[in-house]
Parts: structure tokens; sequence; C-alpha cells
């Protein structure tokens, strides 16, 4: 790989463009590679790197001179709604350079909801079959951190996000899309059709030989032309059988059955049985903040969900958990349409409806004086914790899934699934 990568770098100007841990390890793998290469990084924060053969651009004007460079590696949080790139400047990243250049086989994970319980499923059934597989991308180890491990029998399992995806032009040996809702409006110029087109990148660029796999239930001809994809494809429906028998109480509900199914369709293009693929899912011990338990307090049981940002996935785990009677929602205002949600929570069964800002209290206003339904405006998430404690009936759930993003008051969805876990434990301990 280094040979390849090496050539593409060669006597170019390179802006690293971000440097958080995707940027730092970039910089790792230039270095590892050219070690006095003159370079630029640019962060909106300060950065503080001691290499004299680096220019540092910090500030709120820190993408200002993106087409003074040839190459711009492209760190995934970073948003171009406002950017205009010249021709002669190569925008790419890290997932780009892997599927490229990384000498082993690679399955691509993508969708709006479900990649990480797919992502970690198919690792799980690929090392249950004996093979030497690595968990890596949006799940938080970049690419290219180890990648002098790698050989051609390594399989990479990476789940990719749209930000990943949208400057990518390779795709990997298997493609896994598990599902498009409307997310991230806010990052891409074009909207919901920016956002299809960042994620239809995981396909775009097979080969013949390769293999799509897709969800086939929610009729995605509507958001692209399958008959323009020229890789071998299989659809996975809701009603199609189980190949095996799942009792693990990480992985209830629909959506995680679909998931299951999306993982053994990738991990049998590989080889893997279904004897191997059933005992990965026995011992699969569930992912932070995904319908995660967080304990029984005061006769109230808790989930965090935070990793709900859409109205879907939290629809999906108020029904697989069923017995929800407490749910908090809100966060950060991206501009999605909450109208079929609003009508949701009305009908359902959940009593307790505590929303907190931004959306949550628009949400609010619109549910309020629905029949059956004690509708709260929380001011913050201690607030709804204390609420959640006072009016949840004992021996049932409350459930805390957003339905939106964390960044209005959290640095991410981790950070405020981990607050909730604290507030949780600190509120139900015994006067």
């Amino acid at each position: 790989m280094y040979q390849s990568a090496a050539q593409m770098f060669k006597d170019k100007k390179v802006l690293i463009l971000g440097f958080g841990r995707e940027g730092v390890s970039t910089y790792r793998f230039i270095r590892s590679m050219y070690p006095d290469m003159h370079l630029t990084v640019a962060d909106k924060n300060e950065i503080k790197l001691d290499d004299k053969n680096v220019t540092l651009i910090c500030g709120d004007s820190y993408m200002d001179s993106l087409n003074d460079f040839d190459i711009v590696m492209k760190s995934p949080g970073i948003a171009f709604l406002n950017v205009d790139i010249k021709d002669g400047t190569l925008v790419t990243c890290q997932t780009d350079l892997f599927l490229k250049f990384a000498p082993c086989r690679k399955v691509g994970i993508t969708g709006s909801k479900g990649k990480t319980t797919t992502s970690t499923l198919i690792y799980d059934m690929l090392k249950e079959g004996g093979f030497d597989a690595r968990l890596i991308g949006n799940i938080g180890v970049p690419v290219l951190e180890d990648i002098n491990t790698v050989t051609p029998e390594t399989i990479a399992v990476i789940e990719m996000s749209s930000h990943q995806l949208e400057f990518t032009s390779s795709s990997p040996e298997v493609a896994v899309l598990t599902n498009i809702y409307e997310e991230h409006l806010d990052h891409y110029r074009d909207g919901f059709r920016g956002y299809v087109n960042a994620k239809l990148n995981i396909v775009r660029w097979q080969k013949e030989d390769d293999t799509f796999i897709y969800n086939a239930t929610q009729g995605l001809d509507d958001l692209c032309d399958l008959g323009k994809i020229k890789s071998h494809k299989v659809g996975v429906k809701k009603d199609a059988p189980m190949p095996f028998n799942v009792q693990n109480e990480h992985l209830l509900g629909e959506h995680n059955r679909q998931d299951i199914l999306f993982a053994f369709e990738a991990a049998k293009h590989f080889g893997v049985d279904a004897a191997a693929a059933e005992r990965a899912i026995e011992k699969f011990n569930g992912i932070e903040h995904r319908m995660e338990k967080v304990g029984t307090f005061r006769g109230i049981t808790f989930y965090n969900d935070c990793i709900a940002t859409i109205p879907h996935a939290v629809e999906c785990a108020a029904e697989a958990l069923k017995d929800v009677d407490t749910l908090i929602f809100g966060g950060m205002d991206r501009g999605l349409d909450y109208g079929e949600f609003e009508n949701y929570l009305k009908k359902s069964n959940i009593k307790n409806l505590i929303g907190t800002p931004e959306t949550g209290h628009k949400i609010c206003d619109k549910i309020e004086g629905a029949p059956q339904k004690n509708v709260y405006k929380a001011p913050d998430l201690e607030s709804a914790v204390k609420k959640a404690y006072e009016v949840t009936e004992k021996g049932k759930i409350c459930l805390l899934s957003p339905a939106a993003s964390s960044y209005n008051c959290y640095k991410n969805f981790e950070e405020k699934g981990r607050h909730y876990k604290k507030l949780v434990r600190e509120y139900g301990k015994e006067d």
C-alpha cells in the first residue's frame, strides 16, 4: 500500500483539513511515508504540533485557502456547504485511500441507522468463522491507524458514514446499505439529495463481481436506479426467513432482526456458515448508546438510546422494548420534518413525553393536549431525568431516545448518553 499511496502524495502540496482523531491519524500516515515533506494542517480550533515542516492554519478562516493545495485530506465532520473546489484540487479522505490501496479484502457498511450493529455483527461472525478480521472506520478506529498490520487474507469491516463517503471514489468488495432516512440535512448543500448521493458512493464504484446488500423493504428505487448498479444485488426483506434462532436481549425488535440478516448475507460472501453466525449472535454484547439497558432504579428500568438521532430509530426502539412509559427526546434542530413523528407519539402507548431543547420543545408544542398524554418541557437533561423519576410507573421503562443530534448541548451523542447514565444512577439512589 505504501508504495502506491506514496506515489499519490509525491511532490504534491498537501493540506490535512481537521485535526481530530482522523486528522492526527492522517498526519502520522503521511509522515510514515515522507518524514520531511512540508504539510499544512488546518482546523477551527488551536493546534499544538511540534513539527518544523508543518504550517498551521487555525481559526474561523481555516478553510479559506483550500484551493491553494493539490490534495486536501478532509476529516469527515467538516461540511462543505459554501465551499467551491477548483479543478486541480483533489479532495479525498482516509476511507478513499484505504479502499484504493489497502492490500486486503473489504466489506463496507453504511445507512442512516443500524450500521454500527451490522458492522459489529459482521466482524463477530467473521471472527467466529476463523477469519482475520478488523473492525474500523466510523465505529471509532481511523482506517489508516493500523494499516501496516493487514494482509491479503485480512477482511476489513469498515463502518462508513455519509461524511466519510462524500469524497470517496472507490467501493468495497461487499457493500451493505441498511436504510436511508432524512439525516444530516445541515451538512449537504443539496440537502437530502446530497446526503443520498454521498451514501451511494459505497456501491457506485463496485465491479460486476462485487456484491451489494441492501434494504429491499424500503423501496430503494425511489432514491436511486438499482438497474444501473452492475454488481451482484442482494435485497433483504423484513419477512425473509431467519436461518438460525436468535435469543439475545441486545437484539430486540424488527430493526435488529434486519441488521442480523444484513450481517449474515455479508459474512456468507466470505465463507461464514450459519453455525458460526449463530454463535456470534449468542455472544453479542450490544452497542453502547443503542437500546442500552442502564439498570433498574426505584422500580423503573432506564434505557439509553442516544444514538437514535432520527424519528424512525426512536420508533423502532420503543416498539422493540414494548413497555415504555416515559420517553425523553429532543436535541439540535437540523431541519428534519417531525410531522409523522408527532402523530406517532400521539397514537403510541407512551404516557409521559418529556421534551428537551431544541426540537423536543417544538414537538411538545404540537402534541400538547393529546388524549392520555402527559407532556413536559424540560430545560435540560438533568431536569428531564428528575421528571422521569417523578412520573414513570414502577415496573415500566424510561427511554432516552432523542430523535435529534446532540450538538446543541453536547460534543456528541456519546457524551450525552454518558451524562444521562450518570444522572440516572445519581438520582436513582434511594433516600
